[in-house]
């Protein structure tokens, strides 16, 4: 064998051997993770939240990455190169996690461990007595995890890492909902509700007292201890100032996460630049569509038009729900036109939980589990009915669901022979960069056929570049709150209510809004280089392949990849 293939086989192996030893690290380290992704080995335990776990947490992934760079990059084959430069962009957005102090703000009103442990039994499995007392010893260790995590907050509030005021605010009644009077009402009691028939009936009453008591003692005691902290120490200490160049070294911090969430180098000046100029493009089309409904209203007054007109509402969250199916329905007949490869995983509907539905916005996912156990679920919120419009839902559902997350995700993790933080990874630009070019392939499957859908899928676009404007503006470029919402309520037909919820959403996770249109015009830009360059040759089918066929990846990273493909097809 001659010695640069041999060289090339032992770099190959030291990088999988690394990938194998992090990725086992990362399930000891947090069992929650592994039962999602269907490592069912630690379904008794919880992660340990302390400042000195999270420190050698940080430094083993320096090790990690230390490790990484000793590997000769140039020696590999490029699938290897590929999964190189992911896993270096992976670790090192760890470390500067750490460096800037999140796990010292690990709640917002939109996200935390209080808000994810109610998830716990939609992706635990059910099937034997063990998987039950599992279940409850991860229930009786939950008060010792929420005062951990007080403690890490304790710290943060001692050192400058608070949250914004706006960020945490609703966050007491989603915690009091939560320490249910009465565990056999509690979400967490839904497994005890319905036993495998495995399970014996003496077996069903013992594990069903023990989980009651669970939820009434370490769950509810964990949930009130949480809220007392939050009333008393945590609200009242939140800082006034919403940016987060307010937090200790925040320009960086923000810098930082500017390039982590577009995972390109850009600067925040940059991103508002661009913001502007697609909200000035995007307007322009509305405009267009406002005059195709007939109307030779303004802006404004067509969207009070749409604010108030019955036609667009319905009055029952059961009859939501139908208009939505049916629009996936009709998706889901369209999709060959456009895509080779299908995911096997089904998808469901449901609505978002009630304790949770006022502080979110309209929709979100959920992936299916790691073990093919549970489908993708598509969650609609039925809350505040006269605030979700059926015009949004062709593009919403078009996002959430299937072309976008469920199919792009689905795919994800049926990839066989790539390394698991490869079926699990989250580059947020590619996820919901990929979601929100869904939306537009709605044009190419027939959908957004009158004025009025079509005016939706244009305002769910300006929501997410007005996102480049308002969340750079807020934390880079001195922009108040109100600021923020009076542009998104200039710019955009969503209500009050959700322009409000997303704005705080953009300061509770600063650059996060920013990666769904970055994202977007990364991939209609390749397309459109790829049209240009490929005429008759370009197959939109084997060009949708290509995007989809490595999974969530940096966007500089796709980028060259579609390069490598259209001189392929070129050269033929």
């Amino acid at each position: 064998m001659p010695d640069d293939t041999q060289n090339a086989d032992s770099q190959s192996q030291q990088l999988n051997r690394l990938f194998a030893d992090e990725w086992e690290f990362r399930m000891q380290e947090d069992p929650w993770q592994a039962t999602l992704c269907g490592d069912h080995r630690f379904n008794d335990r919880l992660p340990v939240a302390t400042e000195l776990d999270a420190a050698r947490r940080a430094g083993q992934a320096s090790a990690f990455l230390d490790r990484l760079h000793a590997i000769d990059r140039a020696a590999l084959p490029p699938g290897d190169q590929l999964n190189y430069a992911v896993f270096e962009r992976e670790l090192s957005n760890r470390i500067a996690e750490h460096t800037f102090g999140l796990h010292f703000m690990p709640v917002t009103r939109l996200s935390g461990f209080h808000i994810n442990f109610p998830d716990l039994p939609d992706f635990t499995p059910f099937k034997t007595p063990l998987d039950y007392e599992q279940y409850i010893r991860r229930l009786s260790g939950f008060a010792g995890f929420c005062l951990q995590n007080i403690d890490l907050m304790r710290t943060g509030l001692r050192r400058g890492y608070i949250p914004a005021r706006h960020a945490l605010a609703g966050i007491e009644e989603s915690i009091r909902s939560l320490a249910a009077a009465d565990p056999r009402q509690s979400a967490f009691y839904k497994p005890f509700q319905r036993f495998p028939a495995g399970v014996t009936e003496s077996e069903r009453e013992k594990l069903g007292e023990a989980g009651a008591a669970a939820i009434a003692g370490p769950v509810t005691d964990g949930y009130r201890t949480l809220l007392k902290f939050m009333s008393e120490e945590y609200l009242p200490a939140a800082r006034a100032e919403i940016a987060a160049s307010a937090l200790p070294d925040g320009s960086a911090y923000y810098a930082g996460c500017v390039r982590k969430f577009t995972t390109l180098d850009l600067t925040p000046e940059q991103v508002h630049a661009t913001g502007l100029e697609e909200v000035r493009r995007i307007r322009a089309e509305m405009d267009a569509a406002i005059r195709q409904a007939g109307f030779q209203w303004n802006f404004k007054e067509f969207l009070a038009f749409l604010r108030s007109e019955p036609r667009f509402y319905v009055d029952t969250p059961q009859a939501l729900m139908k208009e939505v199916a049916l629009i996936l329905k009709k998706v889901d007949g369209e999709l060959p036109t456009l895509f080779k490869v299908l995911p096997r995983t089904p998808y469901g509907l449901r609505e978002i939980p009630a304790f949770t539905a006022p502080d979110q916005t309209s929709a979100y996912y959920m992936p299916p589990a790691g073990d093919g156990s549970t489908a993708g679920f598509y969650y609609v919120n039925t809350y505040d009915l006269k605030s979700r419009p059926l015009y949004e839902y062709e593009a919403l559902s078009l996002h959430e669901a299937v072309p976008g997350h469920h199919l792009q995700l689905a795919l994800q993790l049926e990839q066989a022979g790539v390394p698991q933080f490869r079926r699990f990874g989250e580059v947020t630009a590619f996820v919901e960069g990929w979601a929100l070019y869904a939306e537009r392939l709605g044009l190419e499957m027939g959908f957004y056929q009158d004025a009025y859908t079509n005016f939706g899928r244009l305002t769910f676009e300006m929501w997410r570049a007005a996102r480049l404007v308002v969340d750079t503006g807020m934390h880079a470029l001195g922009w108040t709150r109100q600021q923020a919402i009076d542009f998104m309520a200039e710019n955009t037909a969503l209500s009050l209510l959700n322009i409000t919820n997303e704005v705080d959403r953009y300061i509770a996770w600063p650059g996060q809004a920013l990666a769904y249109k970055t994202g977007e015009l990364k991939l209609r830009e390749l397309r459109q280089r790829a049209e240009q360059a490929l005429g008759a040759k370009f197959d939109v089918r084997e060009f949708h392949q290509v995007v989809l066929e490595n999974g969530a990846i940096p966007l500089d990273v796709l980028e060259a990849l579609i390069s490598q493909w259209i001189k392929s097809i070129a050269d033929c």
